[in-house]
């Protein structure tokens, strides 16, 4: 697994806090039920809770992995004493991950968890509110519009017609800044018309408005077809594809979700999400009780490294080409290709939380939601409003997703580059590099954005944003091969 360590002598920010693993080693007492407070007889350091949290919450998986609801039951109540949505870092994740463990043993009980959640509704416009902070507060999307913008600039040099079809039509800014650097060509701007897709008619009726309002400004024929409409019920004939124009498609942080829509079809093979026992939680249990006395860091690496003995089930799932929740997918994939765009800028998370089991999961969501916590924590004080929004309603509810859901229901399936590759490959799209230019821009602008944290990576032409030395984020561009 990649690791997110940093190297000696190298900056940081602030201490990461899955960097506590290589610092302190782990109490055999630690994980004792019969002991369930030691921490309360004194005052932790931030850096021993940290320890503490990622232990009981390893443990509390574990036995909601294996079945064993009394001692989960104790291991969240230990938790609660340590974990909260305000506090440091490693507190604020462990009060979601908890959240999350909570509620896939609740979904047990099918009656109990929809009672405890018939009141609860989230407003799209929250939603809608909640993505726009995570586009002020963070630089992955500017970086993603950035690239995307520029790719498309370029495939489109000397087009009299241009179409582009935005997969999430939320952001008006990344296609106003297109609009300005189109207005600026030495051939002068093309027509350009842009089909936005999104569910909610309002956000479409905003983009046009503000869009057509900028086009008309720089004096830009233009035209915006919305789609009202989630992806995975898309009726294609409404993106109204002409001949003699050139298409371009914009997908950000979309296509992950497709690959939940076949899952079920596997449902025969499915049971209740706490009483699937798997092989990664009993070995993960062995593996504890046998390094009791190391280092919970070392743990980790050796288990995401070497340790895990996939599950039968878990083997044939991880594949791209013979996955069964890959076939909606691929079939979209299909459509699109179908469409024969001239370029198709894909961003997607670059995390691996599509595993068939939750260790899987939990340990890689850890790694990746530490990091993105942590980008808070460097940059937004901790009673920020913004920040708690992000956190509970964007970050905790994509955690609760990839732990607590199984089936067609777990939407948030993010995937490493290498799978995109794979899969986007045997959909009939052929890698093209982002341009020299492109990536200039993009740089200059991480390193503009006032935090040494933020790194961009570039191998082979394709993008990865990163937090430290950990990839989150990959930009990559493609065609349709004939």
């Amino acid at each position: 697994m990649e690791s997110m360590y940093q190297e000696e002598g190298s900056s940081s920010v602030t201490c990461s806090p899955l960097q506590l693993f290589s610092m302190m080693s782990l109490s055999p007492s630690i994980g004792g039920i019969g002991s369930p407070y030691p921490w309360l007889s004194r005052e932790l350091k931030s850096e021993e809770r940290g320890l503490y949290l990622i232990h009981l919450l390893l443990t509390c998986a574990n036995h909601v992995a294996s079945g064993s609801l009394e001692n989960a039951n104790t291991t969240l109540e230990q938790i609660s004493q340590l974990a909260s949505p305000d506090g440091d870092t490693m507190q604020r994740i462990a009060a979601y991950f908890t959240e999350a463990l909570a509620d896939r043993i609740l979904k047990t009980w099918p009656g109990l968890h929809r009672a405890l959640n018939s009141t609860r509704i989230i407003m799209l416009s929250e939603e809608v509110m909640v993505q726009k902070y995570f586009f002020e507060l963070f630089p992955f999307l500017k970086v993603a519009y950035i690239l995307t913008n520029q790719a498309i600039v370029e495939s489109m040099e000397g087009e009299k017609m241009v179409h582009i079809i935005d997969l999430n039509a939320a952001e008006p800014a990344q296609w106003i800044a297109l609009l300005q650097v189109l207005s600026a060509r030495p051939e002068g701007p093309p027509h350009l018309r842009i089909t936005g897709i999104h569910q909610q008619k309002e956000v479409l009726d905003q983009m046009a408005h503000k869009l057509s309002e900028e086009a008309e400004k720089l004096d830009i024929p233009f035209q915006f077809n919305p789609v009202v409409s989630k992806l995975e019920n898309l009726d294609f004939d409404k993106l109204r594809v002409k001949t003699g124009e050139a298409l371009a498609i914009s997908s950000i942080l979309q296509l992950h979700s497709l690959l939940a829509l076949d899952d079920e079809s596997s449902s025969s093979r499915r049971k209740s999400p706490l009483l699937s026992r798997n092989s990664n939680g009993l070995h993960l249990q062995k593996v504890m009780l046998m390094n009791q006395s190391a280092s919970l860091g070392d743990l980790l690496e050796k288990d995401m490294a070497n340790g895990y003995t996939p599950s039968p089930d878990s083997t044939s799932s991880s594949s791209p080409a013979s996955s069964n929740a890959s076939l909606n997918a691929e079939s979209f994939l299909n459509a699109l290709w179908s469409l024969s765009p001239k370029v198709m800028v894909v961003t997607e998370q670059d995390s691996n939380h599509n595993g068939s089991t939750l260790m899987e999961r939990l340990l890689e969501a850890l790694y990746s939601y530490a990091a993105l916590f942590d980008c808070l924590e460097s940059t937004v004080s901790r009673t920020s409003l913004e920040r708690f929004k992000i956190e509970k309603m964007l970050f905790g509810e994509e955690i609760k997703n990839i732990i607590a859901c199984e089936g067609a229901e777990r939407k948030e399936r993010h995937e490493k580059l290498d799978k995109w590759f794979m899969r986007l490959d045997l959909c009939g799209f052929g890698n093209v590099p982002l341009s020299y230019y492109g990536m200039l821009q993009a740089r200059r602008f991480l390193q503009s954005y006032g935090c040494e944290g933020y790194k961009m990576r570039e191998e082979n032409g394709c993008v990865a944003i990163c937090w430290q030395d950990r990839s989150l984020f990959s930009t990559t561009a493609w065609r349709a091969r004939k």
